[in-house]
């Protein structure tokens, strides 16, 4: 399906849904081509392909809203669909906050966001990526003995939506990853380890080589890995692990959250919650982002937003709703059915991770966590990890066993150097940074 069908679909739902009863509605169509190759050893372990289609839709009647999802395009299967919604909408309780946005994106920006070299591609050579990918990382080092697989990924699709107050916009977009596992003998111990790289085009893509060296290198560097003295000292957290405290960092900072009283940031705008170094940014137009778009899932015009400056919580991220029962507006990030980052990352900084590590005298650098001990309301942190003591300045030797905690408005109030390795591979990204003091319990 072409994006001016996908559109023309999106009016059509529209026009039924008004004509069977609704007052305003909304709908949304998705379609993407999906293919999957996963390698083990020298065989294809699982190689699927399939195209997904889908039909979001909201209506709104007497303040009351029902939603409905479908794959069913069907002249027959949209309408009763679409009757069903309507029925639906009847049932549930006024919701004055209800409805569709004031505001829809008029604009056609252009953000780069396909590639029809993906579409293009052979699929006997993406296969072979996939296969390549498994032969580097045994390749690497001996001490690889097996994998969880390696993987090439790929999607083509198009997203298209359009309301009865006369919006309707679509785009085509496209995205494509590689990733691999390896897992190493340690004596009787597995290291495992995961990397991978994703972008919108195939040019962003970190080379294989590159993949399979950084996915062993973390395998074997845990090689005679001890636990830890319990201590409080600066603590560096690695580029992968520090996204991850973003993304708790976002949860905090979404409107649905501090609506429902789940945010240990509630009530703080305009208050100094982080140092100078912590500049937060959700991007929804960065060009080929791989959470960009020109309009969120309810199309309103995706843009840039600082959520903390120097510090400084600004703001918290809204779909209409959210926005609504908070007195706000709308910041572009409705998925069509909650809250959702673009491209929420911390500005990086100026200096590399290995001049950060010098400039650690005694520390911890984290480079993977394990499990899940996080309380957004409270804004407690704690986490089992693996990584590595640094003393004077230098990687001494690798730990695990141990957990990392603190609070995040400390950690964030702490956070006192930012690396330079920002990559956008994900919808929520970090550099690495380091906290001057946290709790590392172990021995």
């Amino acid at each position: 399906m072409t994006e001016s069908t996908a559109i023309d679909l999106a009016r059509e739902v529209v026009r039924v849904a008004r004509d069977c009863g609704a007052h305003s509605a909304e709908a949304s169509v998705s379609i993407a081509r999906r293919l999957h190759v996963e390698a083990r050893e020298n065989a294809v372990a699982r190689l699927e392909g399939s195209t997904g289609k889908g039909l979001l839709l909201r209506i709104f009647r007497d303040g009351r809203k029902a939603t409905l999802s479908t794959s069913d395009f069907s002249s027959d299967g949209v309408r009763d669909a679409v009757r069903r919604a309507v029925a639906q909408a009847d049932l549930v309780t006024v919701d004055q906050y209800a409805g569709l946005p004031e505001r829809v994106a008029d604009d056609g920006v252009d953000l780069s966001l396909r590639d029809d070299a993906i579409e293009r591609r052979d699929s006997l050579e993406k296969v072979e990526e996939a296969l390549k990918l498994e032969r580097l990382i045994r390749e690497a080092d001996a001490r690889v003995v097996n994998s969880s697989g390696s993987h090439y990924t790929d999607a083509v699709g198009v997203t298209a939506l359009a309301n009865s107050n006369g919006f309707a916009a679509g785009y085509s977009w496209t995205r494509a990853g590689r990733s691999t596992g390896p897992i190493a003998l340690d004596g009787g111990v597995k290291r495992i380890a995961q990397y991978g790289t994703a972008a919108r085009h195939l040019r962003d893509l970190e080379a294989s080589g590159a993949v399979a060296t950084t996915a062993v290198r973390r395998a074997v560097e845990l090689f005679g890995a001890r636990k830890p003295p319990t201590m409080r000292v600066p603590v560096i957290f690695e580029r992968d692990v520090a996204a991850s405290i973003l993304d708790d960092v976002f949860a905090a900072v979404s409107g649905a959250n501090v609506a429902a009283g789940n945010s240990w940031l509630s009530a703080r705008v305009g208050s100094q919650i982080g140092s100078e170094r912590v500049t937060v940014i959700d991007a929804g137009r960065l060009s080929a982002g791989l959470g960009s778009a020109p309009f969120d899932g309810e199309g309103v015009a995706t843009q840039r937003t600082a959520v903390f400056e120097h510090g400084v919580l600004r703001t918290f991220l809204y779909d209409t709703y959210y926005a609504r029962k908070l007195g706000a507006a709308s910041t572009g990030n409705s998925t069509g059915g909650g809250v959702g980052p673009s491209n929420f990352y911390l500005e990086p900084g100026s200096m590399s991770l290995d001049e950060m590590i010098a400039a650690t005298p005694r520390g911890v650098l984290v480079m993977d966590t394990i499990g899940f001990a996080t309380e957004h309301a409270s804004g407690t942190y704690s986490r089992g990890a693996r990584g590595f003591l640094i003393e004077g300045g230098e990687l001494a030797y690798p730990i695990d066993e141990f957990t990392v905690a603190g609070h995040y408005g400390e950690m964030l109030a702490a956070l006192d150097a930012v690396a330079n390795d920002l990559r956008f591979d994900s919808t929520v990204v970090s550099p690495s940074f380091r906290v001057a003091e946290m709790t590392v319990s172990g021995n």
